[in-house]
This record gives structure tokens, sequence and C-alpha cells, in this order.
């Protein structure tokens, strides 16, 4: 969670406690580190610390008690183990002392750690554990680069009341859940579908539009493309199929990007005074694994339409087939010969039958990174059906939930009655 100098900070304090130590912080959407702005740092921190303490720690059977024990006994001792190592590297730490009720059992204090730098966390401590971590705020931009670079996405958080800090953070954070002066745990199916992105997610979003269409031949509800726009490079790429006489390959390729809905963005219903949206974005770099010039066509014809940039395995052969490419749709496109050089990947098409499939999918299985959904036809397949790779899951499925009423009021609320 980022919160700058304009966030109210009791808010904030509120949503902190609540998204770091709710169910003893053993929630996969729960909040690790928290980046303070400077300017307020010090205020919001003496508030949270104060809160910390307020917490009351034991039995869950008594409604009184806040949190209660961590789920087993290693995992308490893996708990106490990062809180002490961080001590050992300078990290200020602030805890409740346990009470005596709390003698037997897996219980941990809440604990509230001050980093120095992002890189001091080496890996998710799944316990009631908040980081904290100071930035300037000229330094936003490297603090999301930080962000994203641990490539982990799950759920994010933004206290702000600027609008111009909403739609630049969240336009560059990436993670699947975002969520904007609330608290980030909870999310409400259908309100906020919940899926992560990167090492933090491997499918569609729970509660989302796409998640029974996994399951079934025919998704029964698509999402609607009325207000999707067509990507140019995809444009680019099929006037370029006209100019070598590919009028076949032009005409799938502005098919393909008919049917693509990159660029949807739709209102969730939800509680008054708070607004979610749903939207689909670019995955990212695409590996291709073709065969033949027409598959590498109907590939990257996939991979345009989704506003993904592709990365062609050049033991295919077939990087003449792409030698005179436009510099636009150039730009768009890379070739490996090391596949892990490349890596993380956000998807790979295949052409070939199933022993070939079977070979590439254990070559991609076997990279560094997160798991790659791998999409494959035949040739015979691509020849046939335009449809033979499914586009939206080569779409990131993005969900926000702005609190309206955070920033000074919610406009829409005065029109009720």
């Amino acid at each position: 969670m980022i919160v700058d100098s304009s966030a109210l900070a009791e808010q904030v304090v509120g949503d902190v406690i609540a998204s770091a130590f709710d169910s003893a912080g053993q929630r996969c959407s729960a909040l690790r580190v928290l980046c303070l702005q400077d300017d307020v740092a010090d205020r919001v921190l003496t508030m949270l610390k104060g809160a910390l303490h307020e917490l009351d720690i034991g039995r869950t059977d008594r409604l009184a008690v806040d949190v209660g024990p961590v789920i087993t006994a290693d995992a308490k001792g893996i708990i106490e183990k990062h809180v002490e190592t961080m001590r050992g590297i300078g990290a200020k730490v602030e805890q409740i002392a346990l009470p005596p009720a709390t003698a037997e059992g897996t219980f941990v204090p809440p604990t509230i750690i001050e980093l120095k730098q992002l890189s001091d966390l080496k890996r998710e401590v799944f316990g009631p554990v908040l980081h904290v971590l100071r930035y300037r705020r000229d330094d936003l931009d490297r603090l999301i680069d930080d962000i994203n670079a641990t490539g982990y996405g799950l759920t994010f958080g933004l206290h702000t009341r600027l609008d111009e800090t909403i739609a630049h953070v969240t336009s560059r954070v990436k993670a699947g859940n975002l969520y904007v002066n609330c608290n980030i745990i909870g999310a409400v199916v259908g309100v906020q579908p919940f899926g992560g992105r990167g090492l933090s997610g491997t499918g569609p979003k729970a509660g989302g539009p796409l998640y029974l269409g996994r399951l079934v031949t025919t998704p029964p509800v698509p999402p609607q493309h009325s207000s999707v726009h067509t990507d140019p490079i995809l444009l680019d790429f099929a006037k370029w199929l006209d100019s070598k006489g590919l009028r076949t390959q032009a005409q799938d390729a502005r098919e393909t990007g008919s049917q693509s809905a990159l660029g949807l963005t739709t209102e969730l219903a939800g509680p008054v005074g708070e607004l979610n949206l749903y939207a689909l974005h670019p995955r990212g770099k695409i590996l291709l694994v073709p065969q033949t010039a027409d598959g590498l066509y109907r590939q990257l014809a996939a991979v345009f339409a989704t506003g993904n940039a592709a990365v062609v395995d050049t033991a295919s052969g077939l990087k003449e087939a792409l030698a005179s490419l436009p510099a636009t749709v150039a730009a768009r496109v890379s070739f490996t010969a090391d596949w892990r050089m490349d890596v993380p990947f956000a998807g790979a098409l295949i052409e070939g039958e199933a022993d070939r499939v079977r070979t590439v999918s254990k070559q991609i299985a076997a990279l560094p990174g997160p798991l790659v959904l791998v999409q494959a036809a035949s040739t015979a397949e691509l020849s046939k059906n335009p449809d033979a790779y499914c586009l939206n899951w080569l779409l990131e499925e993005v969900s926000t939930s702005v609190n309206t009423a955070a920033a000074g009021g919610n406009a829409s609320l005065m029109s009720i009655g």
C-alpha cells in the first residue's frame, strides 16, 4: 500500500490495521508492505503504533479479541525467526506484549517493522507482521518499479486525495486487485473479482466474467466488446499482410481484432459510496513457437489483437517471414534463441501436433518465474479455425475498488431520495 501526504491519516490507520492484522495476517490479500511518504511518515507511524497497542490478542471465541493465533507451530517459528532477522539487520521493531492467556498456543504478537529498503524483505511473511517503508515524493515512480520488480501482484492499496496520483499510480502498478482509499482485504464475488498477476496469478479471477468460461466449452456470458477499439498495431500488421498479397491472412487478422476485448472497462454493481471497475489489459510478452509462416501470422494476430508484445522462437526458422515488417509493428516483435534470457513470459502460443506441444510445454514449465499459460493448436486447426487461440487468455483482468466518499465526499450521494 502506498500512502501519500494528502491522505486522511485516520482512515489510513484504520484500513492498515484491518489489512495487516485481521485474521492474524493470514490472508493472501493481507497487507505486507506499507509505503509512507516522508512528509507524513512520522505522524502516521505514531498513530499506527498507538492503534497497534489497542489490539487485543487471544482466543477468537471471545468477541473482544482482535487477533487470534497463527495456524501452526511451524508458522509461528518462521514468523518469529523473521522478526529476529530484521532486528539483526538494524530494523526498528514494534510489538504488542503477549498477555498471559496466550501462554499456550501459536500466538504471534502483531508487529510493525521499519525497513530501510524494499530489498531487505526477501519473502512473504504470512502472519501479523507489517513492514513499513518511507519514500520521497520524487521517488514515487522508482518505488512503483521496485514493487513491480518483485514479480508479485495480488493486492495493492493506494491512499491519496489527488485524482492525478490515483490515475498515475493505478496505471503503472502491476497487481490484479487495486484498492483506493480503502482496506485491501475481503474482495466480494461479482463486485471485486479476485486474482493476481505474475507470481500471484495463474488463471481467471474468481467471481469474474471469465471464470466459468474456463470450466466449460462455451462461456455462458462473454464480456461485451461494444466499447472496445482495435489496437492500431494490428491494423498496421493487417495492411502489411495485404501488401504482401496475403489477403486471407490479413482478413483473418482483422477478424481476430474484432473479437478482442482489449481495453474493456465496465463498472460492476456495489454499495453506495464505492466505485468498482473491471478492466482487461494486455498481459505482456507472449512467447511464440510456430512451425509455419501462416501459423506465425495467426499467432501474431492474436498477440497484437490483445495489445501484447511477441517474442518469436528463432528455432522456428521463420525470421525471414517478418523481414519487411513496418517499424510500428516490428517494435512489438523480438526474437529469442535462449528463452531464459527473455523471462518472464505472460503466455505462450505453440503450433504443432501433440508430441511437439508436449516437448515445448515441458521446456516452458522449466523456465524460472511465474507459471506460463500455454495455448496450442495444430497447423490444420489454425487453417480452419480463426479462434484456435483464446484471446481472453491473453488479457489481464484488473479490478479496481475506490472509496468515493473518502476524498471529501461523493456527489452521487446527493442525488439519492
